[in-house]
């Protein structure tokens, strides 16, 4: 059966300049994920990915070329269908408040899942010499961020959104938030009872992504 999401998302992937990801592949990169995210990029060899995920190791040379390849390849797939997510629901009937929201489920539910590539992604990024080349990675979040700018400023021209409103810093906002609540973990999970990790899951997808979709609705929605 045709899948116009799956389509557009091949689409995007393509244009990222990713090859379709075999069930191999996507094995290997969630292996690689998970060393990454315990051990760092340079803590993590070729052959400690290639034995914990029980692949010959001229595997990874085969099919990503080599381990900083294999990094740039998690970056790029794990962004390569966001823009498609929030082109979805920009172009929905739905009022701009509730467009908002979504956007915002989108993104928390996206950076808590991907937490483990993100937390690597920061830490190269911050290099002086990053490993990998992140011109795909730079020019998606432009265009994302150009997406919910367009967004924002056809509030305002409809009278829903303030003028007033620093629209650059509504997702540092957003990721802010989340954040300081992760890298906190134990002091939050503490004081709210989770004492589960699917506990803790289910409280930012549903307490926190509440609590920041009011905070940033009434951000766009104040009147000096």
């Amino acid at each position: 059966m045709f899948d116009l999401n799956n389509c557009l998302i091949l689409c995007r992937i393509i244009d990222l300049g990713i090859m379709e990801l075999s069930e191999k592949q996507l094995h290997i990169i969630k292996v690689t994920e998970e060393l990454f995210a315990k051990n760092g990029f340079d803590g993590t060899s070729v052959r400690m990915i290639a034995k914990t995920a029980n692949i010959n190791i001229a595997m990874i040379s085969y099919y990503f070329g080599s381990k900083e390849k294999l990094l740039e390849t998690i970056v790029n797939y794990r962004i390569s269908n966001f823009k498609i997510e929030i082109d979805q629901v920009i172009s929905d009937g739905t009022s701009y408040l509730n467009k908002v929201d979504s956007i915002i489920a989108i993104i928390i539910k996206r950076i808590h899942k991907g937490r483990r590539i993100q937390k690597l992604v920061h830490f190269e990024f911050s290099r002086e010499n990053p490993k990998i080349d992140f011109s795909n990675y730079l020019k998606q979040k432009e265009e994302n961020l150009e997406l919910f700018r367009t967004l924002i400023e056809a509030g305002q021209k409809e009278g829903i959104f303030s003028k007033d409103v620093n629209i650059e810093l509504i997702i540092p906002t957003i990721l802010g938030s989340y954040f300081n609540l992760y890298y906190n973990k134990k002091i939050y999970s503490k004081v709210h009872g989770l004492f589960k990790e699917e506990d803790f899951d289910q409280f930012v997808f549903t307490t926190l992504t509440q609590h920041i979709q009011r905070t940033i609705k009434a951000i766009l929605t104040y009147e000096e």
